[in-house]
C-alpha cells in the first residue's frame, strides 16, 4: 500500500517520517501486534487523530515501516557484497549477510513471517510481494554474475530456501558453514567452491 498521494508540506512529509520511524521502532522491539495506533502515538510525537489524518489505517504505516525495513536490510547486503571482488565471493558475502541480520535480531524472522500472514488473510500481497520480488531481484543479479544457469529460477528457489531457513536459525541455529553446501546444490553451484574462506576483498 502507497502512502495516499496528497500535496504534503515539508513539514506534513516531516510529521509523515515520524510515524513511520516509531511503527519501525515498535515492530523491531514487539512485533506486529503490538502495533497499534495508540502505540505509535506514544512512541512518537503525533497524537492518534494525526496519525490517522496522515494514513488510512494501520495497514499503510505497517505496510511503509516493514517496506523501510526491507530497504535497511538491502543496504546492508549491498554493503557486505561490494566488499569483494569476484562475483562468487560476493554472492556468499550478499547472502551471509542477509541470515546475519537475522541471527542477530532473532525476532525479526517471527515479524516479517507474522507480516506475511496478516497480510496474506487480508487477501492484501502486494506489499509483501513487491519487498520478496526485491529480494529476489538482488539474488538474481548475483547469481547472473557468476554466472549459473537459469539465474531467475535459481533465485527464487534460493529465496524460498531462504526463508525456510530463518525460522529453523531462530529455533535451532547452524554455523553458516553447515548451510553453504545446501545452498550451492540449490543455486547449481560446484559443491567444491562452496567451502573455505571469504575470498579476496576489494582494495579500497
Amino acid at each position: 500500500m502507497e502512502i495516499r498521494e496528497r500535496q504534503w508540506s515539508p513539514n506534513q512529509r516531516a510529521r509523515q517520517e515520524q510515524i513511520i520511524e516509531a511503527a519501525m521502532e515498535i515492530l523491531a522491539r514487539d512485533g506486529l501486534a503490538a502495533c497499534t495506533a495508540r502505540a505509535v502515538a506514544e512512541a512518537g510525537p503525533l497524537t492518534k487523530s494525526a496519525i490517522h489524518y496522515y494514513f488510512d489505517d494501520m495497514d499503510e504505516i505497517i505496510d511503509a515501516a516493514m517496506a523501510r525495513h526491507m530497504s535497511g536490510c538491502l543496504d546492508r547486503i549491498a554493503e557486505a557484497s561490494s566488499r569483494h571482488d569476484s562475483p562468487l565471493d560476493r554472492f556468499w558475502a550478499a547472502v551471509q549477510a542477509y541470515l546475519e541480520i537475522f541471527a542477530r535480531r532473532p525476532n525479526a524472522a517471527f515479524l516479517w513471517f507474522s507480516y506475511w500472514v496478516d497480510v496474506g488473510q487480508k487477501g492484501r500481497m502486494e506489499p509483501i510481494d513487491r519487498m520478496h520480488q526485491a529480494m529476489i531481484g538482488v539474488l538474481r543479479d548475483l547469481l547472473a554474475g557468476i554466472p549459473v544457469d537459469d539465474a531467475p529460477a535459481r533465485a527464487h528457489a534460493l529465496f524460498s530456501y531462504l526463508l525456510g531457513t530463518l525460522m529453523q536459525q531462530a529455533v535451532r541455529p547452524l554455523p553458516f558453514a553447515e548451510l553453504r553446501p545446501q545452498i550451492a546444490t540449490v543455486c547449481g553451484l560446484d559443491p567444491a567452491l562452496s567451502t573455505g574462506g571469504a575470498g579476496r576483498r576489494r582494495q579500497r
